[in-house]
């Protein structure tokens, strides 16, 4: 069957249509083929109805469940012996997760057909603003709006020109007035065309409506004897470019900083079987090395005994005890940040047995406790090698507050962060946390308080904070 007509259908059953042909980017007449081989196989869907179309969306649409791109394109191939290469660019967008549907001028035909396309973007070509199957559901709006990304390649002087004056006469133009996506254009022309006046007008005002160019490249013109700047830019280039704007870098505010982090509890030895410990699952501490890492941060991470992966891209240097673990974090120096969110055993058995410790009837064995190293205010009052910002943990539960400031005074860190750890509050071993970030300003301890999040939540906002004392360099050192 060549075609399919449908005439007659009322507004609930249209709009039903032109929402789920939208939803599935096909065409209405598509949509409804689909609809009917499923009625045939005995998977109809139930037509829900439908008040009103929703308004046409400002951000991208989501992916297809089950779609492997991650993002898609509108490619649009303009009318120039440069639109070969359009066909390799649909290949390297591919490559790159990105789906592509291609819109053909008329002009572009000439050098390029539909079923070439096709067969490598694996989706229908559009070329006719008047395509009746297209244009029942206003098509050239779902190509303008229905992508992330807009590429006109080979972008000619003419279709150049239709852009920077608003014109919307054929199926290229209409969609390229009508979107609200970012648009990347690889010119290609005559190098007197290029360097021609009205075309050096139209790209000033090109960029000046926010319209993104790459290229165009300097070489030999397809023209014999011809050379100049006119060329357009190679396919991988321009999928390069495009990835770019689909997938910006994100900022890594710490790159260059080398932050060392310690998690989880320690356990300190009574014997070969038995240890004291405490519930700490070291999730904060894993989570702050991972916002740090994502920050662009060289993170080494110094973690007692926790059931966690290893951050992607961080060190871990494994540790039972309290003394390990400072001779850890001793041999990590220097560093530009230190974050001691570890909850480390105040205290250990003077005397570990070297046998398991037996009941016997004189009762229980005595243990006699004796204090442990104090990383943090060993770090924190290093002469040499102390990093310019050291941060402690304050787990606490009672007096938050102010036994985190007297910590923050005690220990000589430059700011604490507090949380209660009660065992109503479900922080020690839970995903959640409640803190306050205790730092000076002016001679005066100040407290940040935080609403209830996530431990990665509280990772990242940490960092933040981290990277914004890095840059503005407003940190008040420790007195």
């Amino acid at each position: 069957m060549a075609s399919l007509t449908i005439r007659k259908l009322d507004d609930t059953v249209k709009t039903y249509l032109r929402l789920r042909s939208a939803k599935n980017r096909r065409s209405v007449e598509e949509e409804v083929r689909v609809i009917l081989r499923e009625l045939i196989e005995g998977r109809e869907e139930p037509l829900t109805p439908f008040a009103a179309p929703p308004a046409p969306s400002t951000t991208p649409t989501p992916q297809r469940a089950g779609a492997v791109a991650e993002a898609s394109v509108t490619l649009i191939i303009g009318g120039g012996i440069a639109a070969y290469k359009s066909l390799d660019l649909i290949r390297r967008l591919k490559e790159r997760r990105i789906e592509v549907r291609c819109v053909l001028t008329k002009a572009a035909q000439q050098f390029v057909t539909p079923l070439a396309a096709s067969a490598l973007s694996h989706e229908r070509v559009y070329t006719d603003l008047f395509d009746p199957q297209s244009e029942f559901d206003a098509g050239h709006i779902r190509l303008a709006r229905d992508c992330d990304l807009i590429v006109v390649a080979p972008a000619t002087a003419d279709l150049m020109a239709k852009m920077a004056n608003g014109h919307a006469d054929d199926l290229a133009s209409a969609i390229l007035l009508a979107t609200n996506r970012k648009v990347l254009l690889a010119p290609a022309m005559n190098p007197l065309m290029w360097n021609n006046a009205a075309t050096r007008r139209n790209v000033t005002q090109l960029q000046r409506d926010g319209v993104v160019l790459i290229g165009p490249n300097s070489g030999e013109m397809a023209e014999a004897g011809e050379a100049g700047v006119g060329r357009m830019s190679e396919a991988i280039e321009i999928a390069n470019a495009a990835e770019r704007l689909l997938r910006p870098p994100v900022p890594k505010p710490l790159a260059g900083k080398r932050v060392l982090i310690t998690a989880g509890p320690t356990h300190e030895p009574i014997d070969p079987v038995r240890y004291i410990a405490n519930r700490s699952s070291g999730k904060q501490g894993f989570a702050i090395a991972a916002a740090a890492q994502a920050a662009g941060a060289e993170v080494i991470l110094v973690s007692g005994p926790v059931d966690l992966d290893a951050p992607p891209g961080v060190t871990v240097k494994h540790v039972e005890s309290a003394r390990q673990m400072l001779e850890q974090v001793q041999a990590a120096l220097p560093a530009d940040i230190a974050i001691f969110a570890a909850a480390v055993a105040d205290w250990r058995v003077a005397n570990e047995g070297e046998q398991k410790l037996k009941k016997t009837s004189a009762g229980m064995p005595p243990l006699q406790l004796v204090e442990n190293p104090d990383i943090l205010a060993t770090i924190s009052k290093l002469a040499d090698k102390r990093p310019p910002l050291v941060i402690g943990f304050a787990a606490e539960t009672e007096h938050l507050i102010d036994n985190a400031k007297s910590k923050l005074a005690r220990k000589g860190c430059d700011w604490i962060v507090a949380n209660d750890v009660s065992p109503a509050t479900g922080v020690m071993g839970g995903d959640r946390n409640t803190v306050h970030l205790i730092s000076r300003k002016n001679g005066e301890m100040t407290v940040d308080s935080w609403p209830v999040m996530t431990k990665e939540q509280v990772a990242i906002e940490l960092v933040a904070h981290i990277a914004k004392s890095v840059s503005d360099k407003s940190l008040e050192p420790a007195s």
